[in-house]
């Protein structure tokens, strides 16, 4: 179906954080996301020009999220996950054009007048 309506965000964490990086965003409202392990590669003097210490062993975190809790998602992420902590995260967003499989979000039932 095409939608207008979402976006995925992709953090890449050192492993062993992208279950961290998910319970920081479903406290903004995401309600799954999918990890992919993965290797990281950078040029090594790169690396010692920055002061970074690199961990080879990554892990990324997928989810697809509704447009409007976005940056809220990708702030608190970047709070509590960026570069400067353990997890050496970054996160971004790409627009999705087309969505299929996801459950609609049910709307909360209106309060019966008493």
């Amino acid at each position: 179906m095409k939608t207008e309506n979402h976006e995925v965000i992709f953090a890449i964490v050192n492993s062993g954080f992208a279950e961290d990086v998910m319970d920081v965003a479903r406290e903004q409202g995401v309600r799954g996301g999918t990890i992919l392990n993965a290797r990281g590669v950078v040029n090594e003097d790169a690396a010692a020009f920055f002061g970074i210490t690199l961990h080879a062993d990554k892990e990324i975190l997928m989810m697809v999220v509704e447009k409007d809790i976005r940056d809220r998602v990708l702030n608190a992420i970047y709070k509590e996950m960026g570069m400067a902590k353990k997890a050496k995260g970054i996160a971004f967003s790409l627009p999705v054009s087309d969505v299929a499989g996801l459950a609609v979000k049910a709307e909360p039932a209106a309060e019966a007048a008493e």
